[in-house]
């Protein structure tokens, strides 16, 4: 298609029709910046957190599975307000048999397939702490009122700023079976010898967070949104078996007491190998788990600044150490599991967790503590301060699949990540799960990325989440909803927050600024309570880019990617010299389809009236449209005098415009990225800011210059930003095939190890 060159006369915009939703800012949706966090998002001059310190002895009655326990709280009122009564959390009662975490639970009769299904509804297990006292260290009575999994201290005086109180608490409850009711924390039973492996969680009445976003944050658990906590110190005595080998939050106080001089001299071996040493070897495990001892032991651990403490035990484990090296700290990475656990866990477990310490380190903040652990317990992913519990467990012949292979390295980065999200980096998960889960998984895909090439992690790249975008909108929650009330809880709170960071980083800000705002924001917050607004407000005030369309679109809608390619139209300038365009107008007419009726008319209409009649053809029909004649001559000669030497260059450029209309089916507006192919195989890729949706949010159009002709034009080429329907990215149009087999594959069970162990038995 040929135009004729146009000149363009701008006219100011004096208003336009529709409203700004998509690119509003952010002003009414978050709160008002104050003098406790300011606008820039950071914390304000006066900013306060409380602090609430523990002294605690707990033993495990390895016999009957019950956990006792009493402590000593001292609570520091750093708020500027009184405080008439203290909120302790009661974490374990959402396993108690009045619990509201069964009674809100949809169930339909379909759900009741078996007997199985029966035989879980009518189980019954007594968890929930059986509180025993609470009373001052003088020994007087405090009253207490529990509602559920909140306890409310009620003090006879308010507790004025910076005033301090302690109180004793004493308590015991029953440790739950994780294989049957599932669960953070529990144990699990081998019977093969009759061992126990304990990994102990939420096992202590804790205090509730008090801050200036919503005063206490004592809203009930009900079993997914986690934990919000203030940050203290810890002295905790563990009495167990005298075999067990006990796993920690915090440093060993008393190893002369617990650890043998083998045992002591491996550890100090440990500290300054930079590969796995054994502590406690498979050998030396497995004799152990034999023969039950009737003694006891306690191992004291202490830690400073956490926010939490948890602990795993068992005469079943193995325990391997190295040291890693995190900016001037020397950090003890450490993993315990049982002999089940082999040959995965002395391979991988303790490398894992030095890798991620070192790879979180460099894209948050230098990992603060002195120890991080990895703990073995089947079908669990779990993290608390300096450990977490993991799965990932090959079968009972040492053989492992991908999946499971995968699946521990993925799980054994992410709980150590948590370290980092939000331990450290304290956000409100009972609030907000996208917070640490969603920055975690985020850091975990680049963890996994720097640990083997080509990776293939579950969640991050931008085109995993697209099926989850795309889906019933029913069924699917905006980012920012409470913990509670999402819907897929993975792909709401893990997957589209990573994925939304991550296109962050790769798309929208670039690596550089990104990881320049993302470590502000981690230092600014680390060992302090941080909200939403004040991660979002860090981002761009780190960065200088508006990104408020972003947090709309990504984390307060449920809207999805989709732009197409609608409409792509050829346009060349055209010469006005007649030599060069009437023989351009000969060659297009020549080359045009002929219809089919022309065709046969030439065969059918022997002659027609005006080749019998000479009379009839006039000037008209004798004319030669193609020739040039002196005045088209004239009128060239007379346009070259007119307009510049640049523009006549211009209209000699064979530049080639192309005019591309696009349409945002998805309604959330994206950065428009486009790969254009040339006819000489060359490309270029032009990425257009997601501000050109800024007026026109349903509809933009946008003219691209070329020096030659295209041959093809593909929209997000590099898969980036998500985009739900590939279909309608391609100009010419270019469907995404459907594969499908003619034969099913036979189900089996037997892993690709264990199938290559068959083949070289067969060959020998």
């Amino acid at each position: 298609m040929k135009i004729k060159l146009i000149f363009f006369y701008l006219f100011p915009i004096l208003a336009y029709s529709q409203v700004q939703n998509k690119f509003a800012q952010l002003e009414q949706e978050l709160p008002t910046p104050n003098e406790y966090r300011n606008a820039s998002g950071a914390p304000g001059h006066n900013y306060y957190q409380q602090k609430a310190d523990y002294k605690i002895k707990v033993e495990i009655d390895d016999e009957n599975q019950k956990l006792y326990g009493e402590e000593v709280i001292t609570y520091t009122n750093n708020s500027p307000d009184k405080l008439e009564y203290l909120w302790i959390q009661l974490d374990q009662n959402v396993r108690s048999l009045d619990s509201d975490s069964k009674l809100i639970n949809i169930e339909r009769m379909e759900d009741f397939k078996s007997i199985n299904d029966i035989e879980r509804k009518i189980f019954r297990f007594d968890g929930g702490f059986k509180i025993q006292k609470v009373e001052s260290l003088s020994g007087k009575k405090i009253s207490y009122s529990i509602n559920k999994t909140m306890l409310r201290i009620n003090l006879e005086n308010p507790l004025k700023t910076n005033g301090v109180i302690s109180f004793k608490i004493k308590w015991w409850y029953n440790i739950n079976d994780r294989m049957k009711i599932g669960g953070r924390s529990g144990f699990e039973y081998f019977e093969e010898n009759g061992n126990y492996l304990y990994t102990i969680a939420q096992w202590f009445p804790r205090m509730c967070v008090y801050n200036d976003i919503e005063g206490w944050q004592n809203k009930q658990f009900l079993g997914r949104g986690e934990f919000a906590l203030p940050f203290g110190d810890y002295d905790v005595s563990i009495t167990v078996p005298a075999d067990h080998i006990v796993a920690s939050t915090g440093q060993l106080y008393n190893l002369k007491a617990v650890l043998n001089n083998e045992q002591i001299s491996r550890l100090n071996k440990a500290k300054k190998s930079d590969t796995p040493i054994f502590i406690v070897n498979q050998q030396e495990a497995e004799s152990t788990e034999k023969n039950k001892s009737n003694k006891k032991k306690t191992w004291i651990y202490k830690a400073k600044n956490v926010r939490d403490f948890a602990f795993a035990s068992s005469r079943k484990f193995i325990w391997d150490a190295q040291n890693v090296n995190i900016g001037s700290n020397n950090v003890l990475a450490m993993s315990y599991y049982p002999k089940e656990g082999n040959p995965l866990w002395e391979r991988y477990s303790t490398k894992l967790v030095a890798h991620s310490l070192k790879t979180y380190s460099k894209y948050t903040i230098d990992y603060p503590y002195p120890v991080a652990i990895s703990v073995h317990s089947k079908s669990i992913g779990m993290e608390y301060p300096m450990i977490c519990f993991n799965g990932g467990r090959p079968e009972k012949d040492g053989t492992y699949s991908e999946r499971t292979k995968y699946g521990m390295w993925g799980v054994i980065i992410h709980e150590v990540g948590h370290n980092f999200f939000p331990m450290i980096i304290n956000s409100d998960e009972r609030q907000w799960t996208w917070m640490d889960e969603g920055l975690n998984t985020f850091v975990q895909y680049l963890t996994e990325q720097e640990w083997e090439r080509g990776y293939p992690s579950r969640r991050g790249p931008a085109h995993l989440i697209v099926d989850y975008m795309r889906g019933d909108k029913d069924r699917i929650s905006p980012i920012m909803t409470n913990s509670e009330s999402i819907w897929q809880f993975g792909n709401n709170a893990y997957g589209k927050p990573a994925t939304a960071l991550n296109i962050l980083r790769e798309t929208i800000m670039g690596r550089e600024l990104f990881d320049y705002a993302f470590k502000i924001y981690c230092e600014r917050w680390k060992f302090k309570h941080p909200t939403p607004a004040d991660f979002f407000r860090t981002m761009e005030d780190a960065s200088a880019v508006d990104l408020d369309w972003f947090w709309r679109g990504w984390f307060y809608t449920t809207d999805h990617v989709d732009i197409s390619i609608d409409e792509v139209n050829w346009y060349q300038l055209n010469t006005e010299n007649p030599n060069i365009e009437k023989e351009i107008k000969k060659n297009e007419n020549q080359n045009l389809d002929t219809h089919i009726g022309v065709i046969r008319n030439k065969s059918s209409i022997k002659e027609t009236v005006n080749e019998k009649d000479s009379n009839i053809d006039d000037f008209y029909a004798k004319r030669n449209i193609y020739e040039v004649d002196a005045i088209d001559i004239q009128e060239y000669e007379d346009l070259r005098k007119k307009i510049s030497e640049n523009q006549m260059n211009i209209l000699n450029s064979e530049k080639q415009f192309y005019e591309i209309k696009f349409s945002n089916l998805g309604g959330l507006p994206m950065p428009i990225i486009l790969k254009f192919e040339f006819i000489d195989k060359t490309n270029v890729v032009i990425r257009i800011p997601a501000e050109i949706w800024r007026r026109y949010e349903d509809k933009v159009s946008k003219v691209f210059m070329f020096d030659k002709k295209i041959s093809s034009v593909r929209l997000d080429p590099f898969l980036e930003t998500a985009d739900t329907d590939l279909n309608n990215n391609s100009w010419p149009p270019k469907k995404q095939p459907t594969r499908y087999s003619l034969f099913k594959r036979k189900n089996t069970n037997e892993n690709p190890m264990q199938r290559n162990n068959r083949l070289q038995e067969m060959l020998k």
